[in-house]
């Protein structure tokens, strides 16, 4: 049975920064309460004409090159996102396309917040099967199109972002170890965007509503994460057989620096052990931890066989952790040059949609 190991990373940020001291301007708050209450000082806010798709893209060319990969030697592309770019086609599938991954297979996943975690599980299931050689999971998001930036109690915590991993399979042990999944449907109304699906289809009554902002029960919210964090994490370490002790890192979903407090305290450790970064990009979904993992890789937090904890929580409600041991960069069997392929898959996406419309063409005039 072959192993799942992380062998790539990369994370992709708006250049727009919102601080706190911006939204002063324009909703009743100040930067001292946002601070005390969530731990966020400013956040990264898509620009007109970035998107969902955009960010990831981006952020999985610098896996790809971290990695050294061929596009083309792709298997399958799994974007875990809230936001995606429409309900359908899939957002990975436009990221197939843009990168030029030929080969691959691409599908988004839809957990919330605790979407990447389900999405580093599936492609490690399917690495260790030997089904798969290598996958590119994405979490992305463009949380801001989805904020009411007159409610002072949501929009003061979102931000924009993605983060990718390559996960490659190899004989070598290391990689990902254990995952823990869980859900309960019965909260699904706390963290909830409730217009939009097949439920409440949008018209004009559900807009002038604001039922296509994201809305939320704060308190409840917070009471279910800071009791399923703590918990998710010793289930996990208990499933992969190791200690407590044997974790170097806890790098959980970056949503609430009270409820990584709160985490911390029920794990009995200091908040040294976690890896936080939220006071720069506020809640970014599923792209936070992701985007936490590639901070604490560039800067050398993380080091080769390092054992590590990635644990979150989101609507619907869903929660789960996963342990795992850094690998860091594989050594390539050859040269990637990520320009010669951006091109490639620039030129590739152009042909295919030329020979799409002279094949209706073509089989249009024979029906005919």
């Amino acid at each position: 049975m072959p192993f799942a190991h992380i062998t790539g990373w990369g994370m992709a940020v708006p250049e727009r920064i919102l601080t706190n001291f911006d939204l002063e301007k324009i909703i009743d708050t100040n930067d001292q309460w946002i601070v005390e209450m969530t731990g966020i000082k400013e956040r990264h806010i898509a620009r007109e004409g970035q998107t969902t798709s955009s960010l990831a893209v981006e952020a999985a060319w610098k896996a790809l090159s971290v990695a050294k990969l061929k596009p083309t030697e792709i298997d399958l592309i799994i974007c875990s996102t809230s936001t995606p770019e429409y309900l359908f086609p899939a957002t990975a599938c436009l990221v197939q396309d843009r990168i030029g991954a030929t080969k691959a297979g691409a599908f988004d996943l839809l957990a919330a917040c605790t979407g990447f975690i389900y999405a580093l599980n599936m492609a490690a299931q399917a690495i260790k099967s030997g089904s798969l050689k290598n996958v590119l999971v994405i979490g992305a998001e463009t949380l801001s199109k989805f904020v009411d930036w007159t409610d002072r109690n949501t929009c003061i915590l979102f931000g924009d972002g993605a983060g990718a991993l390559i996960l490659q399979a190899s004989d070598v042990p290391g990689g990902v170890m254990s995952t823990v999944m869980h859900s309960d449907g019965s909260g699904a109304d706390l963290l909830t965007l409730p217009a939009g699906g097949s439920k409440n289809p949008a018209t004009e009554a559900t807009i002038r509503s604001g039922l296509h902002y994201i809305h939320m029960d704060g308190r409840e919210v917070f009471r279910f994460a800071t009791r399923v964090m703590a918990h998710a994490t010793r289930e996990v370490i208990a499933a992969s057989g190791i200690l407590m002790d044997d974790v170097k890192w806890i790098i959980p979903h970056q949503a609430n620096l009270r409820i990584i407090d709160a985490a911390a305290r029920g794990l009995k450790l200091p908040i040294e052990r976690f890896v936080v970064n939220l006071e720069r990009y506020g809640n970014t979904s599923t792209a936070s931890i992701p985007i936490a993992i590639c901070e604490a890789a560039q800067d050398g937090r993380l080091q080769k066989g390092d054992k590590f904890v990635l644990v979150g929580f989101g609507a619907g409600l869903t929660w789960g952790a996963m342990t795992a041991q850094w690998t860091g960069v594989m050594e390539p069997e050859h040269i990637i040059r990520p320009n010669y392929y951006r091109l490639f898959a620039r030129t590739r996406s152009l042909l295919r949609r030329l020979w799409l419309r002279i094949e209706g063409i073509i089989w249009g005039r024979n029906k005919a």
